[in-house]
């Protein structure tokens, strides 16, 4: 599958297609987790917003978007967060080439760790992750609730050689 990826830049304009891929990618998740997902309150105002203090890294297959991921440095690690692929694109490896981007993007700033969150429901995903080399570190739990409703997962990252 030819696969390109890349991060976006300042003029990037397409949210509406972001908020559609998004949405659609997460919404298996609306009926299996509580509190509802972020994703539900996110607009195109919000993305592009997001987009100018996270770097926004897109694929796209012929031409056209096929998922997106953010990432956002801090002093100790770079936070991923909502990865998606469109379902119909899904099992083909995107999701792979952009948790690559990420880590690419990672090193490039000085950064050897990775973290992102995901819903303590989502087995699948933790499981995923795992196989991409994320490991749980922690379980934490939503404003309001009394439960562990998400974990944090991180992938320590290994210099590429020369």
């Amino acid at each position: 599958m030819n696969v390109e990826i890349r991060c976006v830049d300042p003029g990037f304009r397409a949210w509406g297609e972001i908020l559609g891929l998004l949405q659609t990618a997460f919404a298996y998740q609306r009926d299996r987790i509580d509190p509802p997902s972020s994703v539900d309150r996110l607009n195109e105002e919000s993305l592009a917003a997001r987009s100018r203090e996270e770097q926004l890294i897109i694929a796209t297959h012929e031409g056209r978007l096929a998922g997106c991921v953010f990432a956002k440095r801090s002093s100790a690690f770079v936070y991923m967060g909502k990865l998606a692929v469109w379902p119909h694109l899904q099992g083909r490896g995107i999701g792979r080439l952009l948790v690559q981007a990420v880590e690419d993007f990672a090193r490039e700033g000085g950064h050897s760790l990775l973290e992102l969150e995901t819903r303590i429901e989502l087995t699948e995903n933790h499981e995923t992750f795992a196989k991409l080399g994320f490991v749980k570190v922690a379980e934490k739990a939503h404003e309001g609730f009394d439960r562990p409703t998400f974990i944090t997962m991180q992938k320590r990252l290994v210099a590429h050689a020369c």
